[in-house]
């Protein structure tokens, strides 16, 4: 069983095995997740692949043009001044 050890910060040094397990990598993040059956924590990676995002947003009814979106940025500049 692989185990570690919480600093004076709250940091905790994930063990290369469960690294390994899980595919995790430097920089990657992970989610604490409570199982509420049992009252404990999980740990899932919260990384996802470009390909996994396809889809979530819609494309626009009409293109939309570099003007435009130009436009756009311009007002909502001014409006936050």
């Amino acid at each position: 069983m692989a185990s570690a050890t919480v600093t004076s910060k709250g940091q905790v040094t994930i063990p290369v095995d469960v690294r390994n397990q899980l595919g995790l990598s430097v920089g990657d993040r992970i989610e604490f997740i409570q199982n509420q059956e049992t009252g404990r924590y999980e740990i899932v990676p919260a990384t996802r692949s470009v390909t996994a995002l396809k889809g979530i947003i819609r494309k626009p009814a009409k293109p939309v043009s570099i003007e435009d979106m130009n436009a756009a940025i311009a007002a909502q500049g001014a409006s936050a001044r």
